[in-house]
């Protein structure tokens, strides 16, 4: 058990101990060695446990890398969207590894922390009727995997069809990436615990 500022009700997700363990620098080959290089891509100077981590099996790292790279950075969605997005998808998961990365993440696309703490309610406690929308999105689609008439309504009056397309295959990337962290038991790196606990800090102080 942590204790987060912020959780969801029933807390997180997570084994009694790590099931994967993150490989040694020396194991990881010299081809992804060099993924440090264009880490930044992804908004980190230093590479995530989870890419070292999935890198144990190299035949689905690679193809996955470049369709999660299609999403993020490379997507359609603003970051600040984006992030939100997968902030709830985390949330609703009860993935904290995912969370608490995002959390950094969305900081710096510009999500402030009023905004952070508006998604983990309902999506009526968000002014914006884009982001409310969203959110009702990721609500439908990790509890039935489906979108009702009027969730798909309210997203169609913001988005084309390629912005539609792209935010439901981000959820659901992020639900299955949630369900991985969730098994395997990865827990956040030092420096992005210290700024989850660090955001946690300035949020009691108001």
């Amino acid at each position: 058990m942590t204790n987060d500022f912020l959780q969801p009700p029933q807390g997180w997700l997570t084994p009694s101990s790590a099931r994967l363990q993150v490989p040694a620098p020396a194991q990881r080959g010299l081809v992804f060695r060099t993924i440090s290089k264009v880490s930044a891509l992804f908004g980190r100077q230093q590479v995530p446990d989870i890419f070292t981590v999935m890198h144990i099996n190299p035949s689905l790292f690679w193809p996955w890398l470049l369709f999660a790279s299609r999403l993020m950075p490379f997507g359609r969605l603003s970051g600040r969207e984006r992030e939100m997005v997968i902030l709830r998808t985390a949330w609703n998961c009860r993935s904290r590894y995912e969370w608490g990365q995002h959390v950094e993440l969305a900081l710096r696309a510009g999500v402030s922390g009023d905004d952070i703490v508006q998604l983990t309610g309902e999506p009526s406690s968000v002014s914006d009727r884009c982001i409310q929308a969203l959110i009702q999105a990721c609500n439908e689609l990790c509890e039935s995997s489906h979108l009702s008439d009027g969730t798909w309504g309210l997203l169609a009056e913001h988005y084309d069809e390629k912005r539609l397309i792209e935010i439901i295959l981000l959820i659901g990337h992020y639900r299955m990436i949630a369900g991985f962290l969730n098994a395997s038991g990865l827990t956040l790196e030092p420096n992005i615990e210290a700024t989850l606990q660090d955001f946690y800090a300035r949020l009691k102080r108001y």
